[in-house]
């Protein structure tokens, strides 16, 4: 890959990783799904049982519509096809308020498709406001 090549992968990674942010603050479920391949997978949080393909992951992400949320990226490193980044989601859910600092953990194919998620975080990580 020459140093323009690998620019520009990291460009469409950058960019994935902003519009997924955006996604998941609108609260559009397929939006989210919509920037992964049709057989990526997904681990949220790591540990728990993996989505595969983009139905299961739009299911998986259908849990934001019924909030209103805010996203804030902290730290994000990109090498190769690979990114990870420190983020913050508020999510308001009736009268609840509830912030979490995940790193997310995504592979990229060529076009800047998400092909597998892992989320790092667990529940203690949930901070009510």
């Amino acid at each position: 890959m020459t140093t323009s090549e690998t620019g520009s992968q990291t460009e469409r990674i950058r960019a994935t990783v902003n519009a997924y942010l955006a996604a998941v603050a609108s609260g559009r479920a397929t939006e989210v799904a919509a920037l992964y391949a049709e057989d990526a997978t997904l681990e949220d949080p790591v540990g728990s049982e993996p989505r595969i393909g983009r139905a299961a992951i739009t299911e998986f992400y259908k849990g934001i519509e019924a909030t209103e949320n805010t996203t804030e990226l902290l730290t994000l490193r990109i090498s190769g096809a690979n990114a990870a980044f420190h983020f913050r989601v508020v999510t308001k859910a009736g009268e609840q308020t509830y912030e979490i600092d995940p790193i997310d953990v995504m592979t990229f194919d060529q076009d800047g498709r998400i092909t597998s998620m892992r989320a790092f975080w667990a529940p203690t990580d949930m901070v009510q406001r």
